[in-house]
C-alpha cells in the first residue's frame, strides 16, 4: 500500500473537513497497479499556509481554491510553477471564469472541480489523478532504469572493445615496423594474442545480439520438436577446441532423442552459454558433465563443472545484466557479463527455471528445468 499526500487549501472549514472525511478510508486500486493507494489529507486555510506546507511536506496532489484571504489560489499556482514543484494541482472554486480557467491551465492546473461537489465527484477526480501519478512514477522509473542500462552498456563497450582494439593496433604496428626482426615466426605470439582479442570482441557482439533478440521480442520464434541431446552434442562440439586448450574433458549424459517443443536456436544459445562458462571457469585438467533427462512433464538439464566455484553472494548477482564476478581467480577471465542473463531470459520465456549450487574451489552445478508442453507464442 502506498500513500499519496493531498493538500487542501481552502478558507472554508466545511470543504477541508469534507475532503478529509471523504478520503479517510478511500482506496484506489486497479489491476495494472502493483499496489493500492490510500491518502493522507493535509489542510491549509490560506495560500501562505499552503506554501509553507508545500515547502516542508511536499504533497503529491493539491486541491486549491482560488478565492482565499491574502494571496489568491492562482498566485499559489504561479509559485508552484516558478519553483518547479512536482505537484498535480486541481482547482476547486465556485468562480471558475474562462479567464481563470485559461490562466490556471497555462500555469499547470490539471483539472477543475466546481463547488459544491459530491463525494463521488471528488473520488472520481482523485481516481483519475492517482492513475496519472502511478503512470508517471512508472515512466520515471523506466527512464531511470534505461539511463542506467545505457550508461552501463556504454561503459562496457568502452572497456571491452576499446582495450582489445588498442592492443591489436599496437601488435599490428610492431609487425609492420618489423620490431622483432624479419622472420615471420617471431611474430606468432603477437598474432595469437590479436586473434584472442578478436575472438573476445566477437563473443561480446554475439552476446549483445542475443540480448537484443530476447529483449525486443520482435523475432518470431520457430517452435518445433527439438532433440535436446543432439543440440547439447552440437554445443559441445563447438566448444571442444576451447576445452582442449584448457585440457577440460567434456562428457554428455543422455540418450537421444529427448524431445522438447522449443525454438532450436534459443535452446542452442542456452547450451552454448552454460557449457562455455563451465569450461571458462574450470580448472586446467577439469571436467564438464552435461546431463539431460526427463522428469515427469519436465526436461531437466544439469551442467556440472569442477572449476573455481562461487560464493552464495556471487551466485545472487550472476543473472544481472553486465555483472561479472571479479576476484583474484577471475581477473584474467574475459566476458561480457551477458551470457547468464540471456540464458535466464530465454528460460523465463519457456516458463522454466534455473538453479545454481556451488562450492568455492570445487565447482558449480547449473540445473535448468523446462516444461515439455509447447510454450506460448
Amino acid at each position: 500500500m502506498s500513500t499519496l499526500k493531498i493538500l487542501v487549501v481552502d478558507d472554508e472549514p466545511g470543504i477541508r473537513s469534507g475532503v478529509t472525511r471523504i478520503l479517510r478510508n478511500f482506496r484506489v486500486d486497479y489491476p495494472f497497479m502493483d499496489e493500492a493507494f490510500d491518502f493522507e489529507v493535509l489542510e491549509a486555510s490560506t495560500g501562505e499556509e499552503g506554501i509553507e506546507i508545500i515547502e516542508n511536506n511536499l504533497p503529491d496532489i493539491l486541491l486549491l481554491d482560488n478565492k482565499l484571504p491574502g494571496i489568491q489560489g492562482i498566485e499559489v499556482l504561479e509559485y508552484i510553477k516558478k519553483k518547479q514543484k512536482n505537484i498535480i494541482v486541481v482547482m476547486i472554486t465556485s468562480y471558475a471564469s474562462l479567464e481563470l480557467a485559461v490562466k490556471a491551465t497555462s500555469d499547470g492546473a490539471y483539472d477543475f472541480i466546481p463547488k459544491p461537489f459530491t463525494p463521488q465527484e471528488l473520488k472520481s477526480s482523485i481516481e483519475n489523478i492517482t492513475k496519472r501519478v502511478f503512470l508517471k512514477k512508472m515512466t520515471n522509473k523506466l527512464q531511470d532504469t534505461g539511463k542506467q542500462i545505457r550508461f552501463t552498456f556504454l561503459s562496457l563497450l568502452s572497456h571491452e572493445l576499446k582495450a582489445p582494439l588498442n592492443a591489436i593496433e599496437g601488435y599490428l604496428k610492431m609487425i609492420k615496423e618489423r620490431q622483432q626482426g624479419p622472420k615471420i615466426e617471431d611474430y606468432d605470439v603477437m598474432i595469437d594474442r590479436s586473434l584472442d582479442r578478436i575472438k573476445g570482441m566477437r563473443s561480446l557482439i554475439l552476446d549483445l545480439l542475443d540480448l537484443t533478440r530476447v529483449e525486443s521480442g520482435k523475432t518470431k520464434r520457430d517452435i518445433t520438436d527439438v532433440d535436446l541431446v543432439q543440440i547439447a552434442r552440437t554445443a559441445m562440439d563447438t566448444m571442444r577446441p576451447y576445452a582442449i586448450q584448457r585440457d577440460v574433458k567434456l562428457v554428455l549424459h543422455g540418450v537421444s532423442p529427448l524431445m522438447l517443443q522449443a525454438d532450436a536456436e534459443e535452446i542452442e544459445i542456452i547450451f552454448n552459454n552454460l557449457i562455455s562458462n563451465a569450461i571458462k571457469y574450470n580448472k586446467d585438467g577439469g571436467t564438464v558433465d552435461c546431463t539431460i533427462e526427463r522428469a515427469d512433464s519436465f526436461m531437466v538439464i544439469k551442467v556440472v563443472d569442477t572449476g573455481i566455484g562461487m560464493s552464495q553472494a556471487e551466485i545472487e548477482k550472476i543473472f544481472e545484466d553486465f555483472v561479472r564476478i571479479k576476484n583474484e581467480k577471475t581477473k584474467n577471465i574475459s566476458g561480457s557479463g551477458l551470457g547468464l542473463p540471456i540464458v535466464k531470459k530465454f528460460i523465463d520465456e519457456y516458463s522454466g527455471k534455473i538453479e545454481v549450487s556451488s562450492v568455492p574451489d570445487q565447482g558449480s552445478t547449473f540445473t535448468v528445468t523446462l516444461p515439455i508442453e509447447k510454450p506460448c507464442l
